[in-house]
């Protein structure tokens, strides 16, 4: 049976450097540094463009990066998310949002420490020991105490070649799935930009079709959605992502906070994201269904249109298509790239000239019969996902417990 041992016992546990903007001595140095971002779900390290701070020779020397390190996310929203260094990072170090594992001689493999802890996250392990009321953090004490399965080196070794192998292959399945649901996106694209090819972004403008605007509130909210019955809630920005209205996209309202009827959403309503990414600012949906107790933020507006001249999913339709993607990030404003915001002014003036309600009705029961397809097989790809990950999670599982005996699985394939 395996020892079960802290990590200290394992590995050596360093802390990254507060990042340093600007050099407070003549020995200090640029380079580049891992942080949070780079370390992403399944044991992954992306490429990102560099951002050098300002180190000490010996911070540098001290925050190395080398070849079976396992680095772990310290705090923030991917906290606890783990990666094994494959290749030397000579001259890079690592900010103090990742914490270093340098596996001990002859103790550890830094590839098994990464599962184990891969499968602790799954598990919910880290959530156990970094539960707080404020934002999580699973910081070098913590890890240093965290306690893993630590079979001999050589069975480790065995274990991560193992799960090297095996991971690998469902990764490069994930992957074609990915591409291919890039590829039906791509074509459900295409689909709308010739659906709504004929529609003049010139005279009219699209507050010629409006009746009305609302814009919701605020208010502090809890982080968890609401139950939709006995609770009231608040829609959060992504509500109108992807051109899907997404009602589960919201807070729950505390009960001592009254709340606001007359904004809340209407079926039939055209939401608009108000504050967004670049890419999702202006994103635009319509309200199917009765939501009594659901309420815009003030991130969202709410346009109710004149259906005797323009159909909500029509208009929608037009919003999410390249070109007025293009004129709606061109008014988009904000000093940060991650948010920006869009004026209801900049919307309701968006140029949008419309053919016959007709007419538009009948482009989308022909868009509807596209897309309905290339749903469906997004829908079966994305399924094919899941069932490959959790695949995945429970081979590492069974593998670093030693619920599966990975020699004797090798022998049998």
């Amino acid at each position: 049976m395996s020892a079960v041992l802290p990590m200290k016992r394992l590995a050596n546990v360093v802390l990254g450097k507060m990042v340093q903007p600007e050099s407070k001595s003549p020995s200090d140095i640029p380079a580049p540094y891992l942080r949070a971002a780079h370390v992403q779900p399944q044991g992954k390290i992306i490429e990102l463009p560099e951002q050098p701070m300002w180190f000490h020779p010996s911070e540098l020397r001290a925050l190395d990066l080398r070849r079976g390190d396992v680095v772990i996310v310290e705090g923030g929203a991917g906290y606890g998310r783990s990666a094994v260094i494959r290749e030397d990072l000579p001259g890079w170090g690592f900010q103090n949002s990742i914490i270093r594992l340098r596996p001990l001689a002859g103790r550890a493999d830094g590839r098994f420490l990464d599962y184990a802890l891969q499968d602790a996250l799954t598990r919910g392990r880290v959530d156990l020991v970094t539960s707080t009321a404020t934002i999580p953090h699973f910081t070098a004490d913590k890890v240093s105490k965290f306690e893993v399965s630590a079979p001999a080196l050589v069975e480790q070794w065995a274990i991560a070649d193992f799960l090297d192998r095996e991971t690998a292959q469902i990764d490069a399945l994930v992957s074609k799935q990915e591409e291919f649901i890039e590829f039906l996106r791509e074509r459900r694209r295409a689909a709308i930009e010739v659906a709504v090819s004929e529609v003049r972004a010139s005279g009219t403008r699209l507050k010629h079709f409006i009746r009305s605007v609302r814009q919701g509130w605020s208010p502090q909210c809890y982080s968890w959605p609401a139950d939709g019955v006995n609770s009231w809630a608040v829609l959060k920005a992504g509500a109108a992502n992807g051109g899907v209205f997404r009602p589960l996209e919201n807070k729950e309202l505390p009960v001592e906070e009254a709340p606001r009827p007359e904004v809340v959403v209407q079926r039939g309503d055209l939401i608009v994201s108000r504050a967004n990414t670049r890419d999702l600012v202006g994103s635009a949906a319509v309200v199917e269904g009765d939501f009594p107790r659901l309420m815009l933020s003030d991130k969202l507006y709410a346009f109710t249109l004149d259906g005797d001249r323009a159909l909500p999913q029509f208009v929608a339709t037009v919003l999410g298509s390249r070109k007025w993607r293009d004129l709606v990030e061109i008014q988009a404003t904000g000093a940060s790239s991650s948010m920006l915001n869009i004026s209801q002014a900049d919307i309701v003036n968006l140029p949008m000239t419309l053919p016959s309600v007709d007419e538009q009705c009948r482009i989308l029961v022909h868009l509807n019969d596209q897309t309905t397809h290339i749903d469906a097989l997004i829908a079966k790809a994305q399924e094919h996902i899941a069932f490959a990950r959790e695949r995945r999670s429970a081979l590492i599982t069974a593998a670093v417990t030693g619920q599966l005996d990975v020699r004797t699985t090798r022998k049998a394939g």
